[in-house]
């Protein structure tokens, strides 16, 4: 099976990627209309998400004996850790907001935490006939008062690469990315393709999101506790082909990958890079989304 329609995929991605090079604005327009769609979405549903989200904070009784494990360094101890509550609240649902496409849930080994293929005409049009399918990677990231910074911390396998496959039977590979930092910088392995070629030959683009869930902290002797939700950001992260390759946007934005949290002692491959909000805006104001989702009844 690993190497059925190895040789067809090898022709027929190169073909791709030179075309994707050769058009960047095809990449520029998928991202723009399916962060555009996370937006709208998430806008409308917001009620929804308001009640499953805080909910948790409601059901204090019957987990308070048993609260997540802390995490970070030094934590103060007044902070509850609130990733799952957003990947079940937020994450689990967004699959819902691409009814009108045809969804394909194909299974690959890594990525993002909600992960599917979808098909459409429009995505046929977005594409210049290049193609009707795109594969959207979304990961959620969580995160207080405390731990709300205009950047993002991703993993290797949440980001694109540039994607070179120069021999059939070797696969692809990505160029190492520089995360430039003013003190120091290091080595950032993205392990995700720019593009994908299903066993049926089709060309499938691959977008990569951040969907960031932001909760308050209410004081416990004035407010009684709870981490309710105040708002939702929806980033989108340009492709691998965008940021290495044409128009290389590592290069007009050095700064836009910088160094992430991990020790020295960490595998190199495996590093994480922290992503600029700031320069995310530097490449279209779009990148970065909010949905207010404060309430006076939280």
């Amino acid at each position: 099976m690993f190497k059925k329609y190895q040789d067809k995929q090898f022709k027929k991605y190169n073909s791709a990627r030179d075309e994707l090079i050769k058009n960047p604005e095809i990449l520029f327009r998928l991202e723009k209309y399916f962060s555009d769609i996370l937006k709208t979405e998430i806008e409308k549903d917001k009620e929804r998400i308001i009640k499953n989200y805080n909910e948790a904070s409601y059901l204090f009784p019957f987990w308070r004996n048993y609260p997540p494990e802390e995490r970070g360094r030094d934590p103060v101890g007044d902070q509850y850790p609130w990733i799952e509550v957003g990947e079940h609240a937020v994450g689990d649902t967004l699959i819902k907001y691409f009814n009108n496409f045809k969804i394909l849930e194909i299974g690959l080994p890594s990525g993002a935490d909600e992960r599917f293929v979808l098909q459409s005409d429009k995505i046929l049009t977005l594409t210049n006939n290049l193609t009707d399918k795109i594969w959207l990677h979304i990961d959620i990231k969580s995160v207080g008062p405390r731990d709300n910074f205009e950047h993002l911390v991703m993993g290797h396998n949440q980001i694109s690469g540039n994607g070179e496959w120069q021999v059939a039977d070797k696969g692809l590979t990505n160029k190492a990315f520089t995360a430039v930092g003013s003190r120091r910088s290091h080595k950032f392995y993205p392990s995700l393709p720019p593009l994908i070629i299903l066993s049926d030959l089709s060309v499938v683009p691959i977008l990569t999101f951040a969907v960031k869930p932001i909760y308050l902290m209410l004081n416990k002797n004035i407010e009684g506790g709870g981490q309710p939700i105040s708002e939702i950001k929806v980033i989108s992260i340009p492709n691998g082909l965008l940021l290495a390759e044409n128009p290389n946007l590592l290069r007009d934005h050095p700064n836009l990958f910088f160094p992430g949290k991990d020790d020295k002692g960490k595998d190199p491959r495996k590093l994480r890079a922290r992503i600029s909000f700031e320069k995310l805006r530097d490449i279209n104001e779009w990148r970065i989304q909010i949905i207010d989702l404060a309430r006076a009844d939280n």
